[in-house]
């Protein structure tokens, strides 16, 4: 099972939120490989490939996506609660909605880590504890389906059209600068 770790960003961080599109993009691609190993896999140990595909999703979900969400939750999110307008305080609702999201999605990535270590660590795993990670990634799967759909039709563009260009390039350097340190250990998205 080949994994493509993504398309190069097509979005630098003088454009945060197209970068934040590219995220997107990748957040759907390792989940989409977590679901494929784990539809396919059987009983048998994990060969190679699969083990590449396992480990190169996991880590990408407990190093990468944790920095996604804080460019939303830290960094975007706060842009627009500072911004007054009715725009703005219609947009605040879906951002509590976002912000939850990103709480429950952490909880789930934290499942399924855990149960793939142990997948990578004996090299099997049951059929059960494989059913149990087919649904953890089915409800991962439909919270990133709403919440993507949100954030890019309302979200991102509310934020383009409100937030100033200042306001966007020091968003831009916050981005940057977290990619510059380490990921925390229980954000995810």
């Amino acid at each position: 099972m080949p994994v493509t770790i993504g398309s190069a960003p097509q979005a630098g961080f003088d454009q945060p939120l197209k970068l934040l599109q590219d995220c997107h993009r990748r957040i759907e691609n390792f989940l989409d490989v977590l679901q494929r190993v784990v539809a396919t896999a059987t009983d048998a140990a994990l060969d190679l490939e699969y083990r590449s595909a396992l480990e190169a999703a996991l880590a990408y979900f407990r190093e990468a996506a944790p920095k996604h969400t804080q460019d939303e939750d830290a960094s975007l999110f706060p842009r627009l609660r500072q911004e007054g307008g009715a725009e703005a305080r219609a947009a605040l609702r879906c951002v509590e909605s976002l912000e939850s999201d990103h709480i429950r999605a952490a909880g789930l990535h934290m499942q399924v880590d855990l149960r793939g270590q142990q997948w990578l660590q004996v090299g099997r795993l049951p059929a059960s504890a494989r059913q149990e990670l087919r649904l953890w990634l089915e409800e991962l799967r439909l919270l990133y389906h709403d919440h993507i759909q949100v954030e890019e039709s309302r979200i991102f563009p509310l934020a383009g059209k409100i937030l100033s260009s200042d306001a966007l390039a020091s968003l831009g350097r916050e981005m940057r600068a977290r990619r510059a340190s380490p990921a925390p250990r229980n954000a995810t998205s």
